[in-house]
């Protein structure tokens, strides 16, 4: 601040508040306020008689002309007007889920579901959003770090704190995660977000509550060991059992060669997640470039079900290892076609929740049992991990393996959705893959 205003106003500093935790709103008000310590200004040269200028002394723009009526100090001004529209906790809560922009599958409409229920138990379904509080807030996550794994599958008709209750009654030891208690905590604050940007609040009072995970991510899911991977692929199902239905435990004389055999060696050769095999059709096999290659894709199936990915980048082109074409996967994929299937598993039904993937992830699991596999930090996904290292293990070009296993390669989940946008061709890719091998496992009694 210039020496004569520091003399004249007596002090060296101004200090004002913007009265908001909210950026976008704070940028809008900050010119206010700054307005108004430049009308101080203005009055401070005005008593020493200084040159001043008599617009920055003015209020309304109305009043410009000819006025030199001084601007109160903003610390007199009246406080922000509250949004103009106040609404209940229920009413904003349907007006999001109702939001056309939302996208949703099913299993995310479940989950806005239940965190919806549980929300309006809390606070109260008629109250109003305003009237959320940042210790309401927090309470609500206190609730949560108390809530029973699964609460909703298995208290669903008792409401959140009857179902800590009746879980504590029981003994129950096994609480939601970090992680699960985060989601809920991000879907709720994905509301709040939304009513802000719909002028019906000016804060978010749930800003910064969640909680640090202490797991860390990599350490959620664990690789199969080479032990563990023997054991898959030496059990009944791959070496002789007596059906892949009831049987595929008990050993016998068949060797059915359907979902339950082909998908976890696909998921172990090329990196593909449990639903993008599952949900794949005769036609995603294809061959590019002389190249035979997975298609991954979203949209409409040829049968007209909903074909999903996680990401963006999850679109791709994975060529078809050679290990599995020695298993004889292009036989299994040709002869389906000839049979004129249109989905490569016609076997597997497509769950509540839209997955062809529900049934076969439970199936895996009993297997994983029964074939004296399981062990913790470990489940179908850790495929995901062992092709992981595997590439890092061949020294993969990291821009090649993120690309294989359709990992976001940006940071906005965005990447090309075929081989020819990303630069590689079919053949180049092949040769990365290829490199992926598994030297303790032999996988010779499954070749054709």
């Amino acid at each position: 601040m210039p020496t004569d205003l520091v003399t004249v106003m007596a002090q060296s500093e101004i200090w004002r508040s913007l009265s908001t935790d909210s950026y976008s709103m704070a940028l809008r008000r900050i010119h206010r306020v700054a307005a108004g310590i430049e009308a101080e200004f203005e009055k401070a040269r005005c008593s020493t008689g200084s040159v001043i200028d008599p617009v920055l002394l003015a209020t309304p723009i109305s009043e410009l002309s000819g006025s030199t009526q001084l601007v109160p100090a903003v610390s007199q001004l009246p406080a922000p007007p509250s949004p103009s529209i106040t609404r209940t906790i229920g009413d904003v809560y349907d007006r999001f889920i109702a939001d056309p922009k939302h996208q949703w599958s099913k299993r995310t409409q479940i989950a806005h579901a239940t965190t919806r229920k549980w929300v309006v138990e809390v606070f109260g379904e008629e109250t109003a959003l305003i009237d959320i509080t940042r210790e309401g807030c927090r309470d609500f996550v206190a609730l949560l770090r108390e809530m029973p794994r699964s609460a909703h599958q298995r208290f669903p008709d008792m409401k959140i704190k009857e179902a800590i209750a009746a879980a504590k009654a029981k003994g129950e030891s096994r609480l939601i995660s970090t992680a699960n208690l985060n989601a809920y905590v991000n879907r709720f604050g994905g509301v709040i977000n939304w009513a802000m940007n719909e002028g019906y609040l000016d804060r978010n009072p749930l800003k910064g509550l969640k909680l640090p995970d202490p797991m860390r991510k990599r350490d959620k899911r664990n690789p199969f060991s080479t032990e563990q991977l023997r054991r898959i692929f030496n059990a009944p199902i791959y070496t002789g059992c007596r059906d892949d239905a009831n049987g595929y435990a008990v050993p016998g004389d068949q060797r059915p060669r359907r979902a339950r055999f082909w998908v976890p060696l696909i998921a172990l050769f090329s990196g593909l997640r449990l639903n993008e095999i599952c949900q794949l059709e005769v036609s995603d096999i294809r061959v590019i470039e002389d190249i035979p290659c997975f298609r991954v894709a979203s949209g409409l199936s040829q049968t007209g079900d909903e074909k999903r990915v996680k990401t963006n980048a999850s679109e791709r082109i994975v060529p078809v290892h050679d290990e599995l074409i020695r298993c004889g996967f292009l036989a299994f994929a040709g002869s389906q076609r000839l049979c004129g299937e249109t989905n490569l598993f016609p076997e597997l039904p497509i769950g509540h929740l839209g997955y062809r993937s529900t049934a076969m992830s439970r199936w895996f699991a009993r297997f994983l049992e029964n074939a004296d596999a399981a062990a913790p930090l470990t489940c179908f996904h850790s495929f995901r991990h062992n092709f992981r290292d595997g590439l890092r293990e061949a020294k993969v070009d990291r821009d090649v393996a993120l690309l294989l296993g359709g990992w976001t390669t940006d940071g906005k989940g965005t990447a090309v959705a075929d081989s020819y946008g990303s630069g590689y061709a079919p053949a180049t890719l092949a040769n990365a893959l290829n490199c992926v091998r598994y030297s303790n496992l032999d996988c010779a009694h499954l070749y054709i």
